[in-house]
């Protein structure tokens, strides 16, 4: 009525529409530039794995009980390729709202801290994920992959891209441009997958070093996404899983934070 005062709508509970439309926008970013986002990480995994098997002579190499060394390194280029494009959807994503100002849609839309932190991270797995079926898809049909494990690969894909979303969302919270973007790819992300034990059995390394790689949490989802293929880690499995699972709820709960405070993002 026309005397009576408009009062806001509540939403209680989830705002179901608002998380789903979020999710949408962020799935839909990255599909549309599918070239980029999909395409170009297949053919940047393959000259991985081209180098690896012809120059470095991979083909004739063996890590551990005789697993060929290309059947060993070829899950560990798959769950790098997914991470770091995890990590690359959510952090651009506030960035870019961030640069061209249009930040402000994301903040006033009726969704909460626990909803914006849910939104962005589903959409940072989902394309992770997309791109890692890609990536699988195309080196099975180059050399072939085995499966030993279909839940271990599951459970390690999804954990190691929820890491690496959250770490690519707080990430983009702290950053105001794209050079600090650029500094936590450069001097954390990469050189934690690189010294993860991707491309080598961490069980080659001086006792000192293969110590210090068990503080790297980029091993243990590297580890059980490997075990999950070959049925071989370099590590304890289940104790890689707990750690995985406590790091994500770690994450959480501190991006979650950032984001309910408003750091950087409200001010």
């Amino acid at each position: 009525m026309s005397g009576e005062a408009l009062k806001p709508r509540e939403i209680k509970g989830i705002n179901v529409v608002g998380l789903q439309t979020l999710i949408g926008k962020e799935v839909g970013r990255f599909i549309n530039v599918y070239t980029q986002t999909v395409i170009a990480p297949m053919m940047t995994t393959l000259l991985f794995y081209a180098v690896f098997a012809l120059a470095f002579g991979g083909i004739a190499r063996t890590i551990g009980d005789n697993i060929p060394y290309m059947a060993f390194i070829a899950p560990g280029l798959i769950m790098m390729t997914m991470v770091q494009n995890a990590f690359a959807n959510t952090s651009s994503s506030l960035v870019i709202a961030k640069v061209q100002g249009n930040i402000v849609d994301v903040l006033m839309p009726p969704l909460s801290a626990l909803e914006l932190y849910l939104g962005y991270t589903i959409g940072g797995i989902v394309r992770g994920l997309t791109v890692g079926l890609a990536v699988a898809a195309i080196i099975h049909v180059v050399v072939g992959l085995e499966i030993h494990s279909l839940w271990m690969i599951l459970v390690f894909a999804v954990l190691g891209n929820m890491m690496l979303s959250s770490i690519g969302l707080a990430a983009g919270v702290w950053s105001e441009k794209f050079d600090h973007i650029a500094a936590v790819t450069n001097f954390i992300v990469t050189p934690l997958t690189f010294l993860s034990g991707t491309f080598y059995s961490i069980t080659q390394l001086p006792p000192f070093w293969e110590n210090l790689a068990h503080y790297n949490p980029f091993f243990y989802m590297i580890d059980g996404f490997r075990y999950g293929f070959i049925g071989y880690a370099d590590g304890n499995v289940m104790a890689g899983l707990v750690t995985m699972v406590v790091i994500n709820l770690g994450l959480s709960i501190m991006t979650y934070r950032m984001i309910d405070n408003g750091y950087k993002i409200k001010s």
